[in-house]
């Protein structure tokens, strides 16, 4: 099988996952808003999400090692896509004519870019000063993204996606120089890496899990913007990785990346989000059982007849 088609199959079943993972995390973060990561620590559902999380970003590995970022990272913009018919089927409704525009012109948008930056397989990887480089920029990015201020659901989410590209961009160079056979499986060049990309990683799983506070929607559209920006900016600057059909490749690869943009901002705007009424309905929560008994409302007290004095539950 081509390799590029074993990359594409892989983050389909990878965006589904990270889709379920978001909807987890926003509903935990909208049953509590005021709890720190510490407290998370302690519940059950939160691990959940992580496991959700972590099995995605398996596949997203396995992908990377026979797809390019520029083919692999704008097809996390599926996770938006798989939110939708997900929360529409748990929440018992249909899916509405501006989720469909939204869907549809995301994934013409994604046909177009993958014509043009469908490739060989990766071979080329970060250097450690590269490396290093890459991170410290980022992580001056995040730190101003991460400041007190105005939309911090918006920021947060932005400094999310751009850790989670660039884990992706240092992961593609950890599998790559793994598994090319030139040199010791244990280098110094992998290891130095792998701990970079378990540290973005780690960081982009926790500044998600605090954008979701403010809803699921736009955070999400965010995040899911964010993140192949960051990567192909890597990929087609130091990667080597290149764009197909020249000048005309580029317009297209550009027409596309402003359809799926548009696409995802229309989802982004027709998703429930916490405060919402159809919020509780959001997908995943039965899917994970989150917070099992927390779905059954404590029932309302009401004077017992003839006893103001005492107050026993109401009777459906």
């Amino acid at each position: 099988m081509n390799a590029v088609l074993v990359a594409v199959a892989l983050s389909l079943v990878s965006a589904v996952a990270y889709a379920a993972a978001a909807v987890a995390q926003e509903r935990l973060a909208s049953r509590s808003p005021g709890a720190g990561t510490l407290r998370l620590l302690g519940r059950g559902a939160w691990w959940w999400s992580v496991g959700l999380n972590a099995s995605a970003a398996l596949l997203h590995v396995v992908a990377l090692r026979y797809g390019p970022l520029t083919v692999v990272q704008p097809l996390g913009a599926l996770t938006l896509v798989a939110a939708v018919p997900m929360g529409a089927r748990m929440a018992g409704r249909r899916v509405s004519a501006v989720e469909w525009r939204g869907t549809a012109l995301t994934l013409l948008g994604l046909g177009a870019i993958l014509l043009t930056a469908s490739g060989p397989a990766p071979d080329d990887v970060l250097s450690v000063p590269e490396a290093l480089a890459v991170a410290g920029a980022t992580a001056a990015f995040i730190g101003a993204l991460s400041r007190p201020g105005a939309r911090p659901g918006l920021r947060h989410a932005a400094a999310s996606g751009l850790a989670s590209g660039v884990a992706s961009a240092l992961t593609q160079t950890v599998t790559v120089a793994a598994t090319d056979r030139t040199g010791p499986v244990l280098s110094v060049q992998v290891v130095g890496v792998a701990l970079l990309v378990a540290a973005f990683a780690a960081g982009g799983l926790l500044l998600s899990q605090t954008a979701y506070r403010g809803g699921l929607g736009g955070p999400l559209a965010m995040v899911t913007l964010a993140n192949p920006l960051a990567a192909a900016v890597i990929g087609l600057s130091l990667l080597g990785e290149r764009l197909q059909g020249g000048p005309a490749g580029v317009l297209l690869a550009l027409a596309g990346a402003g359809l799926a943009s548009w696409g995802v901002v229309l989802l982004s705007r027709a998703a429930p989000t916490a405060a919402d009424p159809a919020g509780d309905d959001h997908p995943v929560a039965a899917v994970l059982a989150l917070e099992p008994g927390s779905a059954t409302a404590e029932p309302a007290l009401v004077p017992r007849p003839h006893d103001p004095g005492h107050l026993t539950p109401a009777t459906p």
